[in-house]
């Protein structure tokens, strides 16, 4: 019986698009399985094999919960609106919607190779008005619970995209969908609090079964600092007083500071600019507008011009002066630091550029002081020294005891209160975009911001023939004054729709949510199958969206939980990243990251139609740990379909096979099940390519050792198998036993066969490796000895043995001279 895999994978295709392997059970019907990929955007370029990645490693685990009983509920969907959708509509001069239902239906052809066992019945598409009206009802919520507010505001504005970004989606100062330069730009903005939930953003990763790096990463980019806020004292460009609050972790070096500096858009700047440095501050301004946030914070050139100001130290009554710099951001902390050249880096660079006083306030060895009292070449951030020149606080050491000393002293005297800080800022939820959730809102000049009551849901897109972006920081849908003009809700008088439109993440913030029961009309999800299938065990996706996506999930169902609509306040339990697959680019040379420009892109569709989809799906998994980047090499695939040729011939010769009447050998049986022990042990750790090794390991041994398998064991064998290779193990098993997958149980091994009664012991001589021997589990020295010296004879020819050394079932060394 040969192996003609491209008959076999259409035979199972066609089968199980007309009969689904899995179709998700009723809520309550046993224990549950929620099994999720982070779904697709549906670019024009179809499936690469990233995404075959990770779509099959979810697949397996869904597939051994299912058999083992359980309620699986493994779901496929699109997530459509945004960006990316929009900019390959506009590329190839479609409709987005005509080209992201193109799109979507080349996507789920694709997808039937992966033969993934995805409930279709549960497809969710986040551009379908059934779908997003309840989009636009979760940010109702948000608005009515004041998480959501309008503002004018500076913006990352990408000049490629035409559209405001969120500082989530600037990386390294670009836009992180195109590449381009970001700058800033004043426009009118949809902003979301997610400030709000900083602490419990925070809190609720403790909770979760996450890989470190994300969870760090996340927290990192909330950043929570504790510290305290300080009164500096200046005078506005009349002699009035002002009050500069700053910031700092380390009021323990207040003492040293020389100067304090200000972010250029902070709204004390123009009360603080003396009359002769207006032109020059104005000059820097106009500069600082050019560039975004990360670009100034990350530029190494540290920045400033002198305002004409001079604050007052409370700690000592000093005069220092103050400066606008470019590292310093309105919305961090008070948007005012307080410069200490003496134990900052950046402060010390400063200092040093514009020719300013460096004190010293921390003694340590090897300190270099000038005449003048300046510190050189300072260690920074030293937890070594100890307080100098600071009054009252000499002697204390450097760290937790000398911040609370100074800083209790300073809110003592009514100069500052300790605080908390985060580098998490609101999020930017707006985009001046066509392709998107219209923003349910209705702009009335006699009651302001008003809501669309929810039986008016959903606002849709109106279709529209130009959707092109503006450019001007206006949405296309501004131009559509049937659309705009509407009657306020509230006083029935003129009114006009908000025309911008919400984020790509709008639609992915809650999807998991409603594939549980996609065709509700009446709720976005219901209580009853939320408490049942939420939170996600299982999430697969890369780590690229650590950030953006998991961090605004995450936001979203928080605020669903305390307004009352879900019962728990984590999504996703348990979260896997799957490594990228690279390859090999002859136009650089190197190993990068798969793209077209680049020549090295992989067409999977090409390599299924050469291998077959379980040749294609064993590689992805076999490439490397899955959690690890690996290089595609097309001789890797080819040795799996060799593999599964075996395989194939071993399992589909009766002569291999015992008929109903006869048994297999003790020996057969106990090889079979320490080869399950290993491979389940394998899977449970999310090993899949040594599960695969171990499963070759066991051909190896009943083919050279030509074994004959019971058909029990054939059976068990391609049940479990079939995690990975589905469309052979349905054909052999329908072939040789009349049975389908839905007809079976996961198998287990069993304990008392899966012992290991022989084990191989390595030889050395002078460290080096000489052989092998197999000798019965647990044997002592003086039985594996002996029998080590026969094996390597020659090689204690004329010697003498000085030393053995015997590690039991593993090794045994000799030195010898």
């Amino acid at each position: 019986m040969s192996y003609e895999f491209q008959a076999i994978d259409k035979k199972w295709k066609k089968r199980w698009a007309q009969e689904p392997q899995v179709v998700t059970r009723p809520v309550g019907d046993g224990k549950k399985y929620y099994c999720l990929d982070m779904f697709p955007y549906p670019s024009g370029s179809g499936l690469h094999v990233g995404h075959w990645r990770g779509y099959v490693l979810s697949d397996v685990y869904a597939r051994i919960k299912w058999l083992e009983g359980y309620n699986v509920l493994h779901p496929m969907g699109w997530d459509a609106f945004g960006l990316p959708a929009e900019n390959d509509a506009i590329k190839k001069g479609v409709h987005p919607k005509i080209n992201t239902e193109k799109n979507i239906a080349k996507f789920k052809e694709q997808l039937q190779d992966i033969g993934a066992i995805y409930d279709w019945a549960k497809e969710v598409n986040t551009t379908d008005p059934e779908y997003y009206k309840w989009t636009q009802w979760i940010f109702l919520v948000m608005f009515k619970r004041g998480l959501a507010y309008e503002s004018d505001m500076p913006i990352n504005w990408c000049t490629s995209c035409l559209t405001g970004l969120a500082n989530e989606e600037v990386v390294d100062g670009a836009c992180e969908r195109c590449g381009t330069e970001v700058e800033q730009k004043n426009i009118r903005q949809w902003v979301l609090k997610i400030t709000d939930y900083a602490q419990k953003l925070l809190d609720g990763l403790d909770t979760l079964e996450w890989p470190e790096k994300v969870k760090a990463m996340q927290r990192n980019w909330i950043g929570k600092s504790e510290g305290i806020r300080i009164l500096f004292k200046a005078k506005d460009s009349d002699g009035n007083e002002l009050e500069l609050p700053v910031y700092t972790t380390r009021p323990d070096t207040i003492f040293g500071v020389s100067f304090i500096s200000i972010a250029p858009d902070h709204p004390l700047v123009d009360a603080l600019i003396s009359d002769d440095k207006k032109q020059e501050v104005a000059e820097f301004r106009m500069v600082m507008n050019t560039m975004s946030s990360m670009e100034r914070t990350l530029s190494k050139e540290k920045l400033g011009v002198f305002s004409g100001a001079y604050a007052i130290n409370p700690a000592n009554n000093e005069s220092v002066p103050v400066y606008l710099a470019n590292f310093v951001l309105a919305d961090y902390g008070t948007g005012v630091v307080m410069g200490v050249p003496c134990d900052d880096e950046r402060d010390y660079e400063f200092a040093t550029k514009y020719k300013l006083p460096i004190p010293q306030v921390i003694d340590y060895p090897g300190v270099k002081v000038d005449a003048q009292g300046n510190v050189k070449d300072p260690q920074f951030h030293t937890e070594k020294g100890t307080l100098v020149n600071s009054g009252p606080f000499d002697g204390l050491k450097v760290g937790k005891e000398a911040v609370k000393a100074v800083g209790d002293f300073l809110v003592e005297q009514g100069y500052a209160a300790w605080m908390v800080s985060y580098k998490l800022r609101d999020w930017i939820f707006s985009r001046q975009r066509y392709w998107g959730e219209p923003i349910p809102l209705i702009h009335c000049p006699k009651d302001g911001v008003v809501p669309v009551p929810e039986d008016q849901l959903p606002v849709k897109l109106p279709d529209v023939e130009k959707y092109e972006p503006t450019g001007t920081g206006e949405s296309p849908l501004a131009a559509i004054s049937d659309w705009v003009n509407v009657p306020c809700p509230k006083c029935g008088g003129p009114a006009k729709r908000e025309t911008n439109t919400m984020p790509q993440w709008a639609g992915s913030c809650w999807y998991f949510l409603r594939y549980p029961n996609p065709d509700m009309h009446d709720q976005a999800f219901s209580p009853e199958e939320m408490n049942y299938w939420l939170p996600v065990d299982l999430y697969v996706g890369g780590i690229e969206h650590a950030i953006l996506h998991l961090l605004y999930a995450r936001f979203y169902v928080k605020v669903l939980h305390d307004a009352g609509h879900l019962s728990f306040d984590e999504p996703f339990t348990h979260l896997f990243n799957q490594g990228m697959v690279l390859k090999l680019s002859e136009k650089s040379g190197a190993i990068e990251k798969m793209s077209k420009s680049k020549g090295n892109v992989v067409s999977p569709d090409e390599m299924v139609e050469k291998y077959g989809s379980d040749a294609m799906r064993l590689y992805m998994l076999f490439m490397g740990p899955p959690e690890l980047d690996c290089v595609w090499q097309d001789n890797g695939l080819a040795g799996m379909a060799r593999f599964l040729q075996r395989l194939w011939d071993y399992l589909s010769t009766p002569a291999n096979i015992h008929d109903e009447q006869s048994q297999e050998t003790l020996e057969v049986s106990k090889r079979f099940h320490l080869f399950l022990k290993e491979y389940q042990n394998r899977l449970d750790h999310f090993k899949p390519n040594t599960a695969i090794a171990s499963a070759m390991e066991w051909l190896n041994d009943v083919t050279s050792k030509k074994m004959k398998l019971g058909p029990e064991t054939v059976e068990k064998f391609l049940v479990a198998f079939s995690v990975l290779t589905p469309f052979m193990s349905s054909e052999l098993l329908d072939t040789l036993f009349c049975k389908s997958l839905s007809d079976c149980v996961w198998p287990y091994f069993d304990p008392t066969l899966a012992v290991q009664d022989e084990v191989t012991i390595a030889i050395q001589i002078n460290g080096k490796m000489r052989g092998s021997i197999v000798v019965a589990k647990d044997s002592d020295q003086q039985t594996v000895e002996p029998l080590a010296r026969d094996a390597v004879l020659k090689w204690f020819d004329g010697k003498e043995t000085i030393k053995v050394i015997f590690v039991k079932n593993r090794l045994i060394s000799f030195v010898v001279r």
